[in-house]
């Protein structure tokens, strides 16, 4: 596979797309603060602007995906992310840059955002065998796990060392990289066929909702999804009260706890090259799921000195993030195979939207229950809630998927696809 140069190209333009992302995350906050003097609420404003992008537009970007060319989609946002972060860079230098303009630029950095990776979970189906998409998907999860383990660090190391708006800068650097890279893309792609009367984007949404709750595998991993993002939301709220309040751990050792979900990400991704094609999909989706998830059931159970405390909290962060990963890589591949080549972006976006849509009640569903029921009770049951993600899987027929992954089933008319020239946006 990686003598493949058009993969070759997606990885590495994903790899600097998701490494610019996750360092923006991280630079645009400290530059409220730091350059903006931005207050608590106002910095939790612009995070949630910055998300927002998520619940609004997945779907219609789902839509808009299965009507265009994946790799025009991913060069787009790469140019837009880069030109938006770069003026933004320009405009902090000469202190130009407040608070309104900020917010602006983290919505469209969210939006870009999402257009860029609703495309490139679609891409992958038109660059490689069916057969070959686990190890596809595991290169890529594995580099998103890096991105995401050392974004932050760079963009805060950026930030630190030289100043918010050069971190921005250098941000939109990462995206041009991506660009140039991306854009090398010469495979031939299957471009949806254009009708003469082209349907609503409200009929391609809808037709988007209709085949994932009418395939039974796909409708599992929506409902898989809502109830561990639900669970997590809940459970993480507590955690964060939980390990500085009950263990008494500072902000440096809680920030060393929650980074060891990275390397276990990245062990996930390895061995979900190889264990599904051994052992199946379904049972190793099962079985990741109920280990990485269940894990976080013994967190409840510490008590004592930090000697104790944080090689406890290390080893549940490296496990959960190896069975998360396993989980997430399994699944995509699942989700790729089953789904048309027309209906890839669709489905992509109604999991995503699914799923993240369920993360804001179930924030403030920990947070209430932190307060009426105390933080070491709060954290067992939403720990034990996070356990109904495998168990809806392992009740349906998703864990009886074999070591071959199944074949896609038919979609509606308007998702026909036809073959393009190669070389073209």
């Amino acid at each position: 596979m990686w003598r493949d140069v058009d993969f070759r190209g997606l990885w590495v333009g994903q790899t600097a797309s998701q490494l610019g992302e996750h360092a923006s995350v991280v630079v645009l906050p400290l530059f409220a603060v730091l350059t903006l003097h931005a207050s608590a609420s106002r910095l939790g404003v612009l995070r949630a602007v910055g998300q927002a992008p998520i619940l609004l537009l997945s779907l219609f970007v789902g839509a808009w995906v299965d009507r265009w060319r994946t790799r025009t989609t991913m060069v787009l946002a790469d140019v837009g992310r880069a030109l938006a972060l770069g003026a933004a860079a320009l405009a902090g230098l000469f202190g130009g840059l407040g608070l309104p303009g900020l917010l602006a630029l983290a919505f469209a950095v969210g939006a870009l955002s999402v257009f860029f990776d609703v495309a490139y979970q679609a891409s992958l189906v038109r660059l490689v065998e069916r057969g070959r998409l686990v190890r596809g998907n595991s290169a890529l999860e594995g580099s998103r796990s890096a991105a995401q383990i050392g974004g932050p660090a760079l963009g805060g190391a950026l930030v630190s060392l030289l100043s918010a708006p050069i971190a921005a800068a250098s941000s939109a650097l990462f995206f041009a990289l991506s660009f140039l890279t991306i854009r090398r893309i010469r495979r031939a792609e299957s471009i949806p066929e254009r009708p003469e009367h082209p349907p609503r984007v409200w009929q391609r949404i809808h037709e988007g909702l209709r085949f994932v709750a009418g395939d039974t595998v796909l409708r599992t991993v929506c409902l898989a999804s809502a109830a561990f993002q639900f669970s997590f939301a809940a459970m993480m709220t507590v955690y964060l009260l939980f390990l500085p309040r009950e263990l008494h751990l500072s902000g440096t050792v809680v920030g060393l706890a929650l980074t060891a979900v990275g390397p276990g990400a990245l062990l996930g991704s390895l061995l979900a090259a190889r264990l599904p094609s051994r052992f199946g999909h379904g049972p190793v989706l099962v079985c990741a799921a109920a280990l990485g998830d269940g894990v976080f059931l013994c967190v409840p159970a510490l008590h004592g000195s930090s000697a104790v405390t944080v090689p406890a909290l290390l080893a549940v962060g490296f496990v959960f993030g190896g069975g998360g990963q396993l989980v997430n890589v399994t699944v995509m591949a699942v989700r790729q195979a089953v789904t048309p080549d027309g209906m890839q972006g669709r489905v992509a976006a109604t999991i995503t939207f699914v799923g993240m849509g369920s993360t804001p009640l179930g924030s403030l569903v920990g947070g209430f229950l932190a307060e009426e029921w105390g933080l070491r009770t709060s954290l067992l049951v939403t720990a034990t809630g996070m356990m109904l993600s495998p168990v809806v899987m392992a009740l349906s027929p998703l864990a009886r998927l074999e070591r071959e992954l199944p074949s896609s089933h038919g979609a509606p008319p308007t998702a026909v696809c036809r073959p393009s020239r190669p070389g073209r946006h």
